[in-house]
């Protein structure tokens, strides 16, 4: 397709998208404000009160899209949107209900503030017609969407021939959006010729000296580009421009982190673990009796990990394997359909319930809400053997969430793991922590976000421990 008819298509379908999303908002925002008024005949008429809960709700509204991203079809799979915007949808609900009910209490509605009245009730009728709205709408808005931008034709770069069977498992991932129609390597003499027949160029792991080269032609050639992330990337994706004298520069900062932002970060680990606990309480109880009453083992799994400044630290989690499968120094990942998972350890896992002890391990000070995977040790030694910049991790505390935590899964290649964690702590803000944060409800939905590796994987990783511990012993 050439760049001016791709521009055209990119035109009628930003636009579809763009008529759809306001169309979906104001429908959700219409079905609260409709179902609100029932008892709150007051918003039904131009009023302070009106006023200011359009206000909260339409506030809300922008602060949630910049944390989930909003309508985002033909980006994402259907799937990953309707979660996103059914999250946002509902904290914008919640706050604006909240809201409401405080600007209830006065001299001519209620003398208290009243949280669970018939008003509740019709929030989650209300909610029901949303999350319906919100599934149609994705639905067909992708369908559309791909009916007017058939899949893009891709060639994708590569470093070796090794590489092309994971890029083409994950672009296979998204067969309406991309369809593979070459791959080749950097050095084929026929380079500009394949480039010049694709819609999309994927570059995977390359030499650093053909790197620009390859973004280059493609830039002159006006291709859209996918480039995989690699270490001197992640360190200057997020460096700020800086002018010495008349010269540019990038400026990279080694500790992203200033004291204000390291006290806020704390104190709100402390805070929000607490509160966990305390919330989780009820839920810790029930876990902890059916675990034991399925094998009489222990509740509590302990294993050591490791957080900050290369400083292990005990984690503790919900054991979710039978007793004594996983020794500490043998240590071995999940795998697909592992018989060591018991039944309430198979429940746990898929909706992440397990890690509710972690909140002690954060209360502590042992790890943080969000920061970069904690992984096993052995797993740490074999990784930094292979990848050596995996040391870089160590820059902050071990996270219960992240972007390796939402975005990726628990078979994701170290590599990827890697590129994610540094991901975070490049960009490390407290905002990016509170979008992460609320992102992290989205995993819920995700099937495969907790899914093990494949035998051969792990076959491969048990082997791989074993040598490393040989090596270590002579």
């Amino acid at each position: 397709m050439s760049s001016g008819a791709h521009s055209f298509h990119q035109t009628k379908s930003d636009l579809l998208v763009g008529i759809m999303a306001f169309c979906l908002y104001f429908l959700i925002g219409l079905a609260f404000f409709l179902f609100m008024s029932i008892n709150n005949f007051f918003l039904r008429f131009i009023n302070r009160t009106l006023a200011s809960t359009l206000l909260t709700f339409f506030a809300m509204t922008f602060a949630m899209h910049a944390v989930y991203g909003g309508f985002d079809v033909g980006r994402k799979k259907s799937r990953p949107v309707i979660s996103a915007m059914i999250a946002g949808t509902v904290f914008t609900d919640l706050v604006t209900y909240l809201q409401l009910q405080i600007m209830n209490v006065n001299e001519n509605n209620n003398s208290r503030l009243i949280l669970f009245s018939s008003d509740l009730l019709w929030l989650l009728v209300c909610m029901v017609v949303q999350f319906l709205l919100i599934i149609l709408f994705v639905r067909v808005g992708n369908q559309l969407f791909f009916r007017f931008n058939p899949p893009r034709s891709c060639l994708i770069i590569l470093g070796s021939a090794s590489q092309e069977k994971e890029i083409r498992e994950k672009i296979g991932r998204y067969k309406l959006q991309w369809r593979v129609d070459d791959a080749v390597l950097y050095n084929v003499p026929d380079l500009q010729n394949r480039i010049d027949r694709a819609d999309v160029v994927f570059i995977g792991r390359v030499p650093e000296e053909a790197k620009f080269p390859l973004l280059k032609m493609c830039y002159d050639d006006r291709k859209d580009v996918m480039c995989k992330a690699q270490l001197q990337d992640i360190m200057l994706s997020n460096a700020r421009p800086a002018i010495v004298d008349d010269a540019a520069f990038l400026s990279m900062e080694f500790n992203k982190s200033s004291l204000y932002q390291r006290f806020l970060k704390r104190t709100g680990d402390i805070v929000l673990s607490a509160l966990a606990l305390i919330v989780f309480s009820p839920f810790i109880l029930l876990f902890s009796l059916c675990i034991k009453m399925e094998d009489g083992g222990s509740v509590i799994f302990r294993q050591s990990r490791l957080t900050a400044d290369g400083r292990e630290f005990t984690i503790r989690k919900f054991r979710t394997m039978k007793p004594h499968s996983e020794d500490e120094h043998f240590q071995t990942s999940i795998t697909v359909d592992d018989p060591r998972i018991t039944k309430v350890g198979s429940f746990l896992r898929r909706y992440r319930l397990d890690e509710i002890p972690q909140f002690y391990n954060i209360l502590i000070g042992d790890m943080s809400l969000v920061g970069p995977r904690p992984e096993m040790m052995a797993n740490v030694e074999r990784y930094k053997m292979e990848l050596p910049s995996f040391v870089y991790r160590e820059k902050m505390k071990a996270g219960l969430t992240g972007y390796a935590q939402i975005e990726g899964r628990y078979n994701t290649s170290a590599e990827d793991k890697l590129m994610l964690d540094l991901m975070y702590i490049e960009s490390f803000s407290i905002w990016l922590d509170i979008k992460l944060l609320l992102r992290t409800f989205t995993i819920l939905t995700k099937k495969d976000s907790t899914q093990g590796f494949r035998k051969e994987a792990e076959q491969k990783q048990a082997n791989a421990q074993a040598n490393t511990k040989e090596e270590m012993a002579k």
